[in-house]
């Protein structure tokens, strides 16, 4: 008599499962999943703290998507190691679509570049499930510094090298990085100030502990329209819709192409069965595309990207070139 290993079982109870969620999608369930899903825990995991753009856009769509699923779900926080610890957790969690991952897409690219030890590759370890919003980087600062726009920045960085300090919500991350493209294109040098996230990074601008921050537009615009900071540019391609009295940096600075960003999306583990992946992209794409969401999202500083994970895996393998092309010309180090 054969006997199976636990591995051998949960692969088994997989495969027997998706073959059910198959049938009842086969069958015009009313909810595709509800089969799989239905009385279950699924876990979204934010692997920053509170407050920034990833656990913003986590707690808007869980409870939509626990009504979806007909599943309970939950936003945990596992933060630390500028996202690394939160993300690795999902990689090593079993693949049965109950454990997933929202995060900055951008720090996922980024980080085979700036740590070479990550214990998870962003592209083998994860089954991407879909882009869950674009949030573009402000370029924002505390009130009190003297410029009043991108060209007296760069003029001020100039004129004393290492005199600005810039917040970034962990070393490495998706901010840093905009923060070093920004400074080498611009020929100037400022002084980074790390943080254990981007809620911490923007208290501390605001308090004037450091002079200004490149961070997603989400968390970082409302502080902007109440006054407590100020916004000199905005990282989008075009002046974005819900913002469009900031002009982008590209134009303030005359940086072409100049683009950066909070790409937020939700992956799972690898070997999550592509039926299960299929029905929480169909129910993620379903409430990002309803009109109260859009409303939402837009008043919030984000924008949907409709696409399917067919396409969002390729976007994350894109990203990951390019940042490592942006850590490779800067000659920056992390350590």
């Amino acid at each position: 008599m054969r006997v199976l290993t636990r591995r051998s079982q949960l692969t088994l109870a997989l495969a027997v499962a998706a073959t059910t969620l198959c049938a009842a999608m086969n069958a015009g369930a009313a909810e595709p999943g509800a089969a799989y899903f239905a009385g279950k825990t699924v876990k979204i995991i934010v692997p920053n703290p509170a407050g920034g753009t990833s656990d913003i856009l986590a707690r808007i769509l869980a409870p939509k998507l626990a009504e979806s699923l007909g599943a309970t779900v939950l936003v945990d926080n596992k933060a630390g190691a500028t996202g690394n610890l939160g993300s690795d957790f999902v990689a090593k969690s079993a693949p049965d679509g109950l454990t997933l991952l929202l995060n900055d897409i951008g720090s996922l690219a980024i980080a085979p570049s700036v740590f070479p030890t990550l214990p998870f590759d962003p592209v083998k370890d994860f089954a991407p499930v879909g882009l869950v919003a674009y949030s573009p980087h402000i370029l924002a600062a505390n009130p009190a510094l003297p410029a009043k726009d991108v060209k007296e920045l760069i003029a001020m960085a100039k004129a004393k090298p290492n005199s600005i300090n810039f917040a970034i919500s962990g070393t490495g991350g998706a901010n840093h990085l905009a923060g070093i493209d920004f400074a080498m294109r611009t020929g100037i040098v400022w002084t980074y100030i790390p943080y254990k996230g981007g809620s911490q990074a923007i208290n501390d601008v605001m308090a004037g502990q450091a002079d200004l921050l490149f961070n997603g537009m989400v968390a970082t615009y409302p502080m902007v329209k109440a006054g407590k900071l100020k916004a000199l540019a905005i990282s989008s391609a075009k002046r974005f819709p819900g913002a469009p009295e900031i002009p982008t940096v590209a134009e303030s600075a005359g940086l072409a192409g100049f683009e950066t960003g909070s790409f937020q999306g939700i992956v799972a583990p690898a070997g999550t069965p592509a039926p299960v992946v299929a029905t929480i992209h169909g129910a993620v794409e379903k409430i990002l595309a309803a009109p109260d969401m859009q409303k939402r999202l837009q008043e919030l500083g984000a924008e949907y990207r409709p696409g399917t994970s067919a396409q969002f895996g390729e976007f994350i393998k894109t990203e990951k070139a390019r940042w490592a092309k942006v850590v490779k010309e800067s000659g920056a180090k992390f350590e």
